[in-house]
């Protein structure tokens, strides 16, 4: 269905906006999802502070054009983006739903602090776990050689006695 001048003008001035404000915007493949499942994706992403919006892929390419380093991915099928101003988000958020949504949501790509990302980078990124579960493997490593310390101690402090 074409769309009105206006209409484009609009699209084009939001994703200037999403480029700007956004640390990294996923590039999200879907297909066959059906209206209920894209609005509950929708209310669970936004609870996570990452929008999502559909645009033409040449509106998108015209909006991203020289604008970051790399090379665009390819973009093939219908695309949405996926955006936040939180650099993992949006990616961990999207892996998840196509894990729930098999054959209907995939990454294809995106941008990552103003890079362009392959889908298999794109996917790599959202494997990283979130930033408390970083910090408790922080925690872990500090940890562990002062419990093996006091493990030491505890068995000297057993023979001893």
């Amino acid at each position: 269905m074409a769309i009105t001048k206006e209409k484009k003008e609009a699209i084009l001035e939001k994703l200037d906006s999403v480029k700007n404000d956004s640390e990294s915007i996923v590039f999200v493949n879907f297909k066959g999802l059906s209206v209920a499942d894209t609005t509950a994706m929708r209310s669970k992403l936004r609870a996570e502070g990452v929008n999502y919006m559909v645009a033409k892929k040449t509106l998108i390419k015209r909006a991203f054009d020289n604008t970051f380093e790399g090379e665009m991915p390819e973009l093939e099928g219908e695309i949405a983006l996926a955006y936040s101003k939180d650099a993992i988000s949006p990616a961990q958020n999207i892996k998840a739903f196509a894990g729930e949504f098999k054959d209907s949501i995939a990454i294809a790509g995106g941008i990552f602090q103003g890079v362009y990302k392959s889908k298999e980078e794109m996917t790599d990124i959202a494997s990283i776990p979130p930033l408390p579960v970083l910090r408790g493997m922080f925690v872990n490593v500090i940890n562990s050689p002062i419990q093996g310390l006091v493990i030491s101690l505890d068995q000297i402090a057993a023979k001893k006695s």
